[in-house]
């Protein structure tokens, strides 16, 4: 019998999330583990809001949830957010509304990113994320990969323009009758020193090798762990040629005050004389792959006959998986917003769902 193609509307209805979203959803390893880690940051919300002042908010860890479920299903904005969260169920559940709560208006998370951003809540909820007894079996505290990737900033390279001279205003272009003036590039030398985007004034233009395009970027920086290849901490810093080094030594620091070496693998790049002698002072054996095009490397023998030192070469590769997924997966191919600072929250909660995505497989593996 052929089914009928008209609907009737039901006066009452009764639908349990919790009954719609199926056992062996994805979903639900990664909420358990984002719903430890956010319980662990229950003191760190409880300073951010007034306890008696003003309305009650959006909790937070609902809006966490709610950014989480952006970068794993690559959705480009907090309109496109907010539409989805109103008929999907799915999203509904795994952010703790009820099928009748209404969705929230898109501006509720450019007003509460900057509390979030000063809370360092991103870098916070990566560590608690990986703080779990279960997560942190999985963790080797002695070998570690470093590496860096371009973050194309919000901003065009027409916005690249001369910086003010004598503290008076740069000069302006001339007018094309319209918004989007047309530039002419060619013949001009355009350099930080003397350019600067009056979009993000923090990007900088830089070019990750001879012969390629110069963008205007940042360069997120992260520290992997080589045992099970999680993103253990991130760092995005304005793009220079030393800014990879720099960021490296700032978050293997933390990790080498302690008696015994631990190892740091990195490709090329990071084959400098002043880097590695730094991380030899912090007691840290640099696995760092030999820089031998005209030069003399700054890693020797001594380093590479040791067979820890091919196994770190292999294993560093992998840091390029978590760069993969967040650029073409979590949207920061090119970054959404301005400044270091937001660029530095929203990638280190690009890794947080990396390593989320990741766990309830590694959990499976190791049990």
């Amino acid at each position: 019998m052929r089914g009928s193609d008209s609907r009737s509307g039901s006066l009452f209805t009764l639908v349990d999330l919790e009954a719609r979203v199926r056992r062996d959803h994805p979903l639900r390893a990664i909420r358990r583990f984002a719903g430890a880690a956010l319980e662990a940051l229950s003191p760190e919300f409880s300073a951010l809001y007034s306890a008696r002042m003003g309305r009650p908010s959006i909790a937070p860890e609902m809006l966490l949830r709610a950014m989480l479920l952006q970068a794993f299903y690559s959705i480009r904005s907090e309109r496109q957010l907010m539409e989805r969260l109103e008929y999907d169920l799915l999203f509904r559940w795994f952010v703790g509304l009820g099928i009748d709560d209404p969705a929230w208006d898109h501006s509720t998370f450019s007003k509460n990113r900057d509390r979030l951003l000063d809370g360092e809540i991103a870098a916070k909820f990566l560590a608690a994320v990986l703080a779990q007894p279960r997560v942190k079996r999985l963790l080797s505290s002695d070998h570690f990969s470093v590496d860096g990737t371009l973050i194309e900033a919000w901003a065009s390279m027409k916005s690249f323009r001369p910086k003010p001279t004598d503290g008076g205003d740069p000069p302006t272009p001339p007018a094309s009758g319209g918004r989007n003036a047309e530039v002419d590039f060619k013949g001009q030398k355009r350099s930080n020193d003397t350019h600067q985007s009056t979009t993000d004034p923090e990007a900088r233009l830089y070019r990750k090798g001879p012969g390629m395009e110069a963008k205007l970027c940042f360069i997120g920086h992260t520290l992997m762990e080589n045992r099970s290849g999680l993103i253990v901490d991130t760092r995005v810093t304005c793009a220079d040629g030393h800014a990879e080094r720099i960021a490296a030594l700032s978050m293997i620091e933390p990790r080498a005050d302690r008696p015994r070496a631990i190892t740091l693998g990195a490709d090329k790049a990071y084959d400098a004389e002043d880097f590695v002698n730094e991380l030899r002072s912090m007691n840290v054996r640099a696995h760092v792959a030999q820089n031998l095009n005209g030069r003399r490397s700054a890693i020797d023998g001594r380093t590479t006959r040791h067979a820890g030192y091919g196994m770190s070469q292999r294993i560093r590769k992998r840091i390029e998986e978590p760069f993969g997924w967040t650029k073409t997966v979590a949207g920061q191919r090119k970054t959404r917003f301005r400044g270091r600072d937001r660029v530095g929250w929203a990638f280190a909660l690009a890794m947080a769902a990396y390593n989320l995505v990741r766990l309830p497989k590694l959990l499976g593996a190791a049990a």
